[in-house]
């Protein structure tokens, strides 16, 4: 089992940047498949990345592709999401997500463990 907290949240303006953090507890961190998921208010969890456990194999929702970058650090036990260009829209809370073997990457009924979400809000 391991445990996930989830961190780097704020208020940033449309445009900016933030990169969110997902620092793991327990079990080998190296074994998991990881993914963040969002969801807006008043709106369905929905996949936004994907990092596989044998590092560059990265999946992205079309709705950020070519602006963030999801990546990990094994020896630190984390996983980052570096958010570009960040739009309205893009106010959610984030959470992060891991599994030891997936099917679907962007299916979150498929994520055993899950953070406890921090909280994006893009406006000026």
């Amino acid at each position: 089992q391991v445990q996930l907290v989830d961190s780097g949240g704020g208020l940033v303006q449309p445009g900016g940047s933030l990169r969110l953090s997902c620092t793991a507890s327990g079990r080998t961190f190296s074994i998991y498949n990881l993914a963040w998921f969002r969801q807006a208010p008043g709106k369905e969890r929905e996949f936004v990345a994907y990092c596989s456990r044998n590092p560059g194999a990265t999946y992205y929702a079309n709705s950020v592709k070519g602006r963030f970058t999801i990546s990990r650090d094994n020896a630190m036990n984390t996983v980052y999401l570096q958010m570009d260009s960040l739009k309205a829209e893009g106010t959610a809370v984030y959470y992060c997500a891991a599994v030891e073997r997936v099917n679907s990457v962007t299916d979150g009924a498929r994520y055993d463990f899950w953070g406890q979400g921090t909280q994006v809000t893009v406006s000026s």
